[in-house]
């Protein structure tokens, strides 16, 4: 198999910054549309949520994703009942990275046609996932798409949410305060997650059916890829009531360059990254990829990151451990600019 990328499979990530980066003159001039002193929104674009004063009580914060092409794997799998978590999660672990607390969820769902038994099974997910995240769904929207929703079985489908949380504003988490010196701290992801599929099902589609079990492996293909995004929304609010954080990272589309989201004018080292799971390296040898494109598209085991003074770090540790989620100190920030993974520059 000849070496693919991301951008070859069809997500090139530098162009879809840059039509992010174009649009937000536009999404800047609605800002004023807020006169009130309730509800204007901080002028805080790129980051991990958007964000609305609310005066006295507080900053709103928003964020609305999807799952991706998961829901291919879902279809081919005949699997639903669990994709609904990675909606969730790809929702509230977001808005955490700014310090709220989320508080509710709203779904959308768009169908090739009438199913009500995949809109069941869905849900049970959705409904796992808040039960996780400690949220509420109130309210969703569902539209039949024939004409544009297409999928395996006939049972094509899309699904993406929106969730609301609240923060305080004396403990906004946006990055300014991250310093050289400060610790970097990896939470292990539950695997893939809910980014990089198309590079990886172009990948390990191709060679292996999603039946087949790797060497040392009890799962199956299948069963990697449909494993749900790991909710961090408890050991993370915990950690902020403990310690003092200066940025919250959650590993999605882009892999480690979401770091750069934070704070610009200082360089995020990560020099001891853990092996993590073996899918990575699966996608990594069938598709001849180099170590640059993998760190760049996938989380490569560590689904987030927590920045923090290096006094703090043994705290952080324990509680992550007391929610069952296991920790590496992956690198530190130091002067400079941009991402590395030890002598590799990958933004």
């Amino acid at each position: 198999m000849k070496p693919v990328n991301y951008a070859s499979v069809g997500v090139d990530i530098e162009r879809i910054k840059g039509i992010h980066e174009s649009l937000y003159p536009m999404l800047l001039k609605t800002y004023s549309n807020r006169k009130d002193s309730v509800g204007r929104p901080l002028p805080i674009v790129g980051h991990y949520a958007g964000l609305l004063d609310l005066g006295r009580s507080g900053l709103l914060a928003l964020h609305v994703d999807g799952v991706g092409t998961k829901v291919v794997i879902a279809q081919m799998l005949r699997r639903y009942d669990t994709i609904g978590i990675d909606c969730i999660a790809m929702c509230v672990n977001d808005i955490i990275c700014t310090g709220a607390e989320p508080l509710s969820f709203m779904d959308y769902i768009a169908l090739e046609k009438e199913n009500g038994i995949l809109v069941r099974e869905v849900m049970k997910g959705l409904v796992e996932g808040a039960r996780a995240a400690k949220i509420s769904i109130i309210g969703g929207e569902t539209a039949i798409l024939g004409d544009v929703i297409k999928g395996s079985h006939g049972d094509g489908f899309d699904l993406a949410g929106i969730a609301v949380g609240l923060v305080k504003k004396r403990n906004l988490i946006i990055g300014d305060q991250i310093r050289p010196g400060d610790i970097i701290i990896g939470l292990e992801s539950s695997g893939i997650h809910s980014n990089g599929l198309t590079l990886a099902r172009k990948v390990l589609l191709n060679r292996f059916t999603l039946n087949h079990t790797f060497e040392n492996s009890d799962e199956s293909l299948g069963e990697k890829l449909i494993s749900p995004t790991r909710l961090y929304v408890s050991p993370i609010m915990d950690i902020i009531k403990k310690s003092t954080i200066h940025g919250l990272a959650h590993i999605t589309g882009g892999g480690f360059t979401k770091l750069v989201r934070l704070r610009n004018g200082v360089s995020f080292r990560l020099d001891t990254m853990p092996e993590g799971d073996q899918i990575f390296s699966e996608i990594r040898n069938t598709g001849k990829l180099s170590m640059r494109e993998m760190y760049r598209t996938f989380n490569m085991g560590i689904g987030f990151c927590v920045i923090l003074p290096k006094d703090q770090t043994e705290l952080c540790t324990q509680v992550c451990e007391k929610y069952g989620i296991h920790t590496t100190i992956i690198g530190r920030v130091v002067k400079g600019q941009g991402v590395s993974i030890g002598k590799m520059k990958i933004c």
